[in-house]
Formats: C-alpha cells, structure tokens, sequence
C-alpha cells in the first residue's frame, strides 16, 4: 500500500515558479492549482478532476480557481475540438508572462552588474561616479549589447584611450555601420584590412613608367 502511494502522478515545478508564488503571496491552495495546471499537458476544464487530483472539495476548487482568475494568473480560452465541439481551456500564459518579464528583470541586473564591474577594473581601476554609471547605463538603454560594449572598451584600451567619450564615438560608428555583435566587428575590421591589401597591392602593380601623365 505504501509503495502505491509514491507511484501516485506527481508535480514538479521550478525555483523561479516558487519564488514568485511566494512574491504574490498565493495560498497553498492557489499555488497547487497553478502547478497543476502548469503540469498538464491539454488544461481542458473539468473543475470535478481539478478537485479530485488536489484533495479539494469541488466548491473549494471553484473558489481557488475564481481567485487566480481574479488576479489575472489564470484565463479561460474557448477553443473547437477536432468535431467542432465547443470546449473550455485554461490558460496560464498572464502567469508565465510574469515569470518571463522576472527572469528578464534578474538578467539585465546581472548585465549592468557585470559590465559595471569590467569598467571598475579593465578601464578606470576604481570605482565609477555618479556621471560615469548614467553614461553607460544610457548605452545598455540605447539597446548596445554588453557584448559590443565589451569590445569598445577593449578597442579604448588598446589605443590608449581613457575617458568615455572614445567609447561613446566608437560605439556610434558601430551603430551607423549596423555592427551589434563581436563576431560584426571582427567581419568588418578583416573586410578594412582586407580593402587596405588590395588598394596597397594596386599601388605596387601600377607602372609608373607607362604613366604619360
């Protein structure tokens, strides 16, 4: 009998699904129903299954269920079947939406912290003030990559430069150029080096001697 009991289906979830179930301050209840929503494969309605698989009474299902619908975590779609049946899905799409918008949240304060961090040590050797921070966070709004970002400062150290303003030049001909990634900036400098050759290689195979100029 025991060994039957662990056999039973179960629901798995993730760190970011918890944390913001706690954030939102859902009851136990809210938040067994969002996973077992989040754990089905089809999400037809059927609040007599939902009250059965969470151990609920079927009006303590409806009332769950109505909550998260009230806080927008949850959506019902009406959708055909294959014989052009009317039928009722859940959707969970306003909660993932949530988690998306989280996780985006968390990277782009990982990016700032980073590149924030590379400027400190690669660049300026202490820490950055207050107009330095504005004037980089200003490229990541502009929508420059860290990346490219990385790569002008790297270009900034190599010609001596010390100050921002390079930085800010070299990214604005980038941009005007189209370039937004590293492996962009590799192109175009092996095309310029490439252009240099050539235009050098006409210089040498022009016969002077021949100009009656």
């Amino acid at each position: 009998m025991t060994n039957n009991i662990f056999k039973t289906k179960k629901y798995i979830t993730n760190n970011l699904f918890i944390q913001k179930a706690l954030e939102l301050k859902l009851s136990l209840e809210e938040f067994l129903m969002l996973t077992y929503f989040d754990n089905c494969s089809d999400n037809y309605l059927d609040i007599n299954e939902v009250a059965q698989n969470l151990s609920l009474k079927k009006e303590e299902a409806y009332q769950v269920f109505n909550n998260l619908l009230n806080k927008k975590l949850l959506a019902i779609e009406t959708i055909k079947d294959l014989e052009g049946r009317l039928i009722e899905k859940v959707s969970l799409d306003n909660f993932y939406n949530l988690l998306t918008m989280e996780a985006d949240t968390k990277q782009k304060l990982q990016i700032k912290s980073d590149i924030f961090s590379l400027f400190e040590s690669d660049f300026f050797g202490r820490p950055i003030n207050n107009m330095e921070y504005e004037i980089i966070n200003a490229w990541l709004e502009k929508g420059y990559s860290e990346e490219l970002i990385t790569c002008a400062l790297k270009e900034a150290i190599y010609n001596g430069a010390s100050n921002l303003r390079y930085i800010d030049k070299i990214l604005y001909e980038w941009h005007k150029k189209g370039l937004k990634t590293k492996e962009d900036v590799d192109q175009n400098l092996k095309e310029h080096q490439k252009n240099k050759e050539e235009n050098r290689k006409e210089l040498f195979d022009y016969n002077w001697l021949d100009d009656e100029e």
